[in-house]
């Protein structure tokens, strides 16, 4: 923006967030000059003669460790538009990345994050960018500090408003007489928001498996079965046996699926024969790559992660050239345009430290990707794998999802799980219940698909699916939101009912004193807007 806008919650424990009283609370960090600038009414502050990254602006706070921070700046560098600039607190126990922008000269950028502490204490806040020969401009700073127990509230109204409606319905006769005091009986047959488990081949031929996972989950993503080493281990003879098995499966049972993956771009997850190619083989292989499982689960699929951790590897791009990614995409626009086209990358929300695919990163390659020529108009989507290896740093997941929301794409969590060194029903809980009630993730896929092996990193059931802790965590989150619910409640004197309701498709019965025949079952469509319904037995 030309201009920054106010510090969110008027700058929280910031002193002087909007640099109106000088250097007020603010003090140079490593071997930075400060100057105190004003351009067209607007107070800043500079950060010039810089010879190391961290050599920048600073302020003293104390944090605590039972509190949840949102962060959020404005930056803007002297020159330059491609600047990674990040914000950092240095704590007693070490370095905190609170986030990471980059700036641009001539325009203000929002630097938006969060963090938590381990342990209450002073800390520093300070600004780091590898590129020393810019200045560093800050303006309207915000660090606010929110308990546990407001965190929640926020999650649980957010969740009120975005997934579900208020729904009013009055019960009469034939007639259009109210049926006072009748009951209402209403039960969920499926749920809008899509809420998922990855699966492997297992599947197939356990029954109790299959119990498990129909009772529970409407999407999936298979986690090897329609990858390229899966379905051609030798070039030129393609199999999709298993994956066609699979896809059948899916649909008996009214479960959705994403096209996982086209192209994996880790160098480690090629087969031999692709790596022997040529440029021109490679070419022409990966173009009959994608159009050969793109056509044939055209229309079957619900999106397609066209390139997977392209922010992190580069196989692809040092074989055919930079633009790589940029042409899978067109072929896969021309290939199944109608459906979603996926980036899918980890560590974008869950590692603040990670700089190769932060929300910043993330939203430059997407860029690129959308304006490469032939590509615009294309259905773009951003997925995030979600695989906790650390603490979650649940403010920094809603500041990046923020951010991420600037982009007007489908935001699904992908492959979500936590690893086995943290308590993983703690922090599984604490995630999804973060992610649920963000308003721009419209998906959830837990990585917990059981192989031969057990499963990548998490489980949520035993060998015999028997619940593991994390399974029930999931179940007693659908069960919250309302996933399958089914209630009772009873009409005033003119025949309403008032309920709040999470969106989903239900079946309804009313049942009075007067009526002939209570079996009737009316269905019923919740979306997102409220509904006045009238109903007749």
């Amino acid at each position: 923006m030309a201009n920054p806008q106010q510090p969110m919650y008027g700058g929280g424990i910031i002193i002087n967030p909007e640099l109106n009283d000088g250097l007020k609370g603010w003090s140079s960090f490593g071997n930075a000059k400060l100057r105190h600038t004003e351009s067209q009414g607007n107070k800043f502050l500079v950060a010039h003669g810089r010879i190391q990254p961290h050599d920048s602006m600073s302020q003293k706070v104390y944090l605590q460790s039972h509190k949840l921070y949102t962060f959020s700046a404005w930056i803007q560098v002297s020159s330059g538009s491609d600047v990674p600039v990040a914000a950092i607190f240095k704590t007693a126990s070490g370095f905190v990345r609170a986030g990471e922008i980059i700036a641009e000269s001539n325009c203000w950028s929002m630097l938006k994050g969060g963090l938590t502490v381990e342990a209450s204490g002073a800390a520093e806040l300070y600004f780091e960018s590898k590129n020393t020969s810019v200045e560093i401009w800050v303006d309207s700073i915000s660090l606010q500090p929110f308990t546990e127990k407001q965190w929640k509230s926020h999650q649980d109204q957010s969740i009120a408003k975005y997934r579900k409606s208020k729904v009013r319905i009055q019960a009469v006769d034939a007639q259009g007489n109210p049926l006072s005091n009748a009951t209402i009986s209403i039960q969920q047959k499926a749920p809008r928001f899509p809420f998922g488990c990855a699966m492997t081949k297992l599947i197939l031929n356990n029954p109790a498996h299959q119990k498990w996972f129909t009772s529970r989950f409407r999407v999936t993503t298979f986690g090897d079965e329609m990858k390229w080493y899966s379905t051609e281990t030798t070039q030129g003879r393609e199999d999709y046996s298993v994956a066609d098995a699979m896809l059948k499966f899916a649909q008996q049972n009214n479960i959705a699926v994403r096209g996982h993956n086209v192209f994996w771009d880790d160098s480690q997850y090629q087969l031999s024969w692709v790596k022997s190619l040529s440029k021109p083989q490679l070419f022409k292989a990966t173009y009959k790559r994608l159009n050969s499982v793109m056509h044939r689960y055209k229309g079957k699929v619900i999106a397609w992660d066209v390139v997977n951790e392209n922010l992190h590897w580069d196989f692809f791009e040092r074989k055919m050239g930079a633009n790589a990614s940029e042409i899978f995409y067109n072929w896969a626009i021309k290939a199944d345009g109608q459906t979603p086209l996926f980036m899918n990358d980890y560590n974008t929300i869950e590692d603040s430290r990670d700089r190769s695919a932060n929300p910043a990163k993330y939203l430059k390659k997407l860029r690129q990707i959308k304006s490469f020529p032939g590509n615009k108009g294309g259905r773009f989507g951003i997925g995030l794998e979600s695989h906790f290896d650390t603490t979650p740093n649940i403010p920094y997941i809603r500041a990046s999802l923020d951010t991420l929301g600037a982009a007007r794409v489908p935001i699904w969590i992908t492959e979500l799980d936590v690893a086995s060194h943290l308590n993983q029903p703690l922090y599984l809980e604490q995630v999804l219940r973060e992610l649920h009630s963000h308003p721009q993730i419209q998906g959830i896929v837990v990585w917990a698909g059981r192989g031969a092996q057990g499963c990548y990193r998490m489980c949520l059931t035993d060998a015999n699916f028997n619940n593991l802790p994390t399974g029930d965590v999931v179940d007693k989150l659908l069960h919250e939101w309302g996933y399958r619910s089914s209630a009772s409640f009873t009409a005033d004197a003119n025949g309403f009912f008032e309920a709040s309701l999470s969106h989903g498709d239900y079946d309804m019965k009313i049942s009075h004193s007067s009526a002939t025949d209570s079996s009737l079952v009316h269905k019923l469509n919740v979306a997102s807007s409220t509904r006045s319904l009238q109903l007749s037995v």
